[in-house]
């Protein structure tokens, strides 16, 4: 099964949008309050299992770690619940950043 992967340049593009896809950060807690990408939702990947019904099927979703491993990996596993619509970014948010696109710290809510 192969993971559809997006890179940092063309998913700032699709954040600008005016239905940006659902951005899903599976780093671990501490990985997050560090630097996040804006407007991103929090669920470490050792949760999606437990979660993966807050998951939208009809939209975009666009997962991301700190280098695209982990990410790949929720793709993986969502596109094996029939998920069609992920998206891996390229590189993580270390590509993200040497990119020079914007971080922020995580809130969580």
């Amino acid at each position: 099964m192969l993971v559809k992967e997006i890179d940092p340049q063309e998913l700032a593009k699709w954040l600008a949008e005016d239905k940006p896809p659902v951005l899903i950060d599976v780093r671990t807690l501490q990985e997050m309050a560090q630097a996040s990408i804006p407007n991103g939702k929090a669920l470490p990947l050792s949760l999606l299992p437990l979660r993966t019904d807050e998951i939208p099927q009809n939209e975009q979703v666009v997962f991301y770690c700190r280098t695209g491993a982990r990410s790949a990996q929720a793709c993986l596993y969502m596109a094996q619940r029939g998920y069609q619509n992920v998206y891996n970014l390229h590189g993580g948010i270390v590509s993200w950043i040497r990119n020079g696109l914007p971080v922020s710290p995580m809130t969580f809510n």
